[in-house]
């Protein structure tokens, strides 16, 4: 819920903040974000099965080496401090709102 909220800030667009909660797949973002939501789905659920094809994919959407390299750092950082904080047993503060 925490990223929510942070994502819903950087939208400033409730309507497509819900589309994306929906179902990213068939949300209203351009084919550029759409590529890039694949491989962070792809890059979090499966990192095994990542291949050249995926770094292809964004070239062709007009990411360049540095946009690839941060996509993947953030994605990879992400599951860093959620693997951390879900092996300690953190717990959101209580005073962090739902949404």
């Amino acid at each position: 819920m925490h990223h929510g909220r942070g994502l819903r800030r950087l939208l400033k667009d409730d309507s497509l903040f819900a589309e994306i909660g929906a179902d990213w797949r068939t949300a209203g973002v351009s084919s550029k974000r759409r590529a890039m939501l694949q491989y962070s789905v792809k890059l979090t659920h499966t990192p095994g099965d990542m291949a050249v094809s995926d770094v292809e994919a964004l070239r062709s959407e007009g990411f360049t080496d540095r946009d690839i390299l941060d996509i993947t750092e953030v994605i990879g950082y992400y599951a860093y401090v959620n693997r951390i904080a879900d092996g300690l047993g953190v717990q959101t503060e209580s005073w962090i709102p739902d949404e």
